[in-house]
């Protein structure tokens, strides 16, 4: 059962959450719901609302569904689920139903997907999207260090409501 609570009532440290915790960033397209491990993105404040910043690589099969979708969700797991986390990280929706492999159990609020098993999810609106380009890293080496030509987009999404586990 979850409760809604507002984004200024939530506890959790961003760098834990994000960095640490790890984060399951999930979308639908065509009645179809795929998601993926990230653990980079951020949680702040832009054009006076509460957001997250997101990043996805072009080649993930979750971009698909966030660029066909309006909305999306971010959950963080409990630590117990780190093993789900590697392998929804590692394994693309494309080839199989990693949600189902995974076990876990895809529930919806004002149509977006999220995870049951969540302790946290963060129903999200898009903003704006927009692609690195290398033009713009403004320290040396960032660019050589994590990237092949496969620069992320980087999403703004207006977080509209956070749920918590009771």
């Amino acid at each position: 059962m979850f409760q809604e609570i507002k984004t200024t009532e939530l506890n959790a440290n961003p760098f834990q959450m994000i960095g640490k915790d790890w984060l399951l960033i999930t979308a639908e397209k065509d009645g179809k719901c795929n998601t993926m491990t990230a653990s980079w993105g951020g949680l702040g404040v832009m054009w006076g609302k509460d957001v997250a910043f997101i990043v996805l690589r072009p080649q993930r099969y979750t971009k698909e569904f966030v660029d066909a979708s309006a909305s999306l969700s971010i959950c963080v797991l409990p630590e117990s689920f780190r093993k789900e986390y590697s392998y929804l990280g590692s394994v693309s929706g494309r080839d199989e139903d990693k949600i189902a492999k995974a076990g876990l159990t895809v529930v919806h609020e004002d149509g977006v997907p999220y995870f049951e098993e969540a302790n946290t999810a963060l129903i999200c609106k898009k903003l704006y999207a927009q692609p690195y380009s290398p033009e713009y890293f403004t320290v040396d080496g960032i660019d050589q260090k994590w990237y092949e030509n496969d620069y992320h987009t980087m999403y703004i999404c207006e977080v509209e409501k956070v749920l918590v586990k009771k």
